[in-house]
Formats: C-alpha cells, structure tokens, sequence
C-alpha cells in the first residue's frame, strides 16, 4: 500500500518518530507537518479507512478510540481548549486518503507546533 498514513502507522524508518505524541495498538498520534495552529496534531487509526464516508458498522470503537487518544493528548499537551476536526472528502478538505483526526488547540497558551512531551 502507498498510503503515506499506512506507513506512518506501521513506523516506516523514512518518518521521523520523535513527532510522536500518542500510540496505542489501534491508533497513533503525531504532530502535523503543516500546523493550521499553535498545536495541530493529526490522530490516526491504525488500520486503513479511507475516510468518514468509508465508515462500515464495525468501526464504531476505532471512531470512540480516535476520539479518546485526541482527548488524551489535549491532557498530555497541556490543552485546556481545543478542537477536534475530521475532514471528509476533497470537497470537505480531506488531502490524504486515510481517516484521520485533527487536533487543533494552544491558542491561549502562546504554544508553538511542538510541545515538549
């Protein structure tokens, strides 16, 4: 598979790991390349899903786990505000073809796109 988010899942040596804010087996949490916020952080299952339209019955706890590992990293970041955004098709700005979640949040607190962690 040549999905860019399949490789960041699976560790592909050719990603830097140390973006890495969050991984469990079913999901992974790293920071976005190209920040719309002071923290912009992109949460990721595991497993390939093309996006929301692709969603099938069974996934209901990979879209409950997405949700939580966002919530977890907000806590870890130190976020007291935030928001959680899934773009949904190119017509609703998804550009890569992987389900994925946007953490966006650090306004208040002058943070910068990486946090320490």
């Amino acid at each position: 598979m040549n999905c860019i988010f399949c490789k960041r899942a699976q560790g592909d040596a050719e990603f830097e790991m140390t973006d890495v804010v969050f991984e469990s087996d079913t999901v992974k949490a790293f920071y976005d390349l190209y920040p719309k916020a002071p923290v912009h952080v992109i949460v990721i299952p595991k497993a390939h899903i093309q996006s929301i339209a692709h969603l099938e019955e069974n996934h209901h706890d990979i879209m409950a786990t997405l949700i939580y590992a966002a919530k977890e990293t907000a806590v870890k970041l130190g976020l007291n505000g935030y928001k959680l955004v899934f773009n949904v098709g190119r017509d609703g700005g998804q550009l890569i073809d992987h389900l994925h979640l946007h953490l966006l949040g650090g306004w208040s607190q002058g943070a910068e796109k990486k946090v320490e962690v």
